[in-house]
């Protein structure tokens, strides 16, 4: 075999033979029963579920092409360098240093 089961994402042929059978059987029910009609609305309703599936933006998380995503051939990144602390704390420019407030105005 030119590549292993194990690599297979499960998940994702599962969804889309789920899609493949809602469509198949949605085509079936909107044709009543005509092979011809029922193939083709199989196949738009089909491509209209994997564009949906596939290219609009929801959360659920599933390959979003058909590429093979390898993890071993993409480089890890590298984690950020730590903030070097100042040597000592910076003091503020402010020269006032009384924090009352100021007396209210006499009538």
């Amino acid at each position: 075999m030119p590549f292993s089961l194990a690599s297979v994402d499960w998940i994702y042929v599962g969804i889309l033979a789920l899609l493949v059978f809602v469509s198949t059987w949605l085509g079936s029910l909107l044709s009543f029963r005509h092979a011809g009609r029922a193939a083709l609305l199989s196949a738009l309703l089909f491509a209209i579920l994997f564009v949906y599936w596939t290219y609009y933006p929801h959360r659920i998380p599933g390959p979003r092409s058909l590429t093979i995503q390898n993890a071993a051939t993409t480089p890890a990144p590298t984690p950020a360098p730590a903030p070097v602390a100042p040597a000592a704390p910076v003091k503020p420019s402010n020269p006032v240093k009384d924090i009352t407030p100021p007396a209210a105005p006499a009538r």
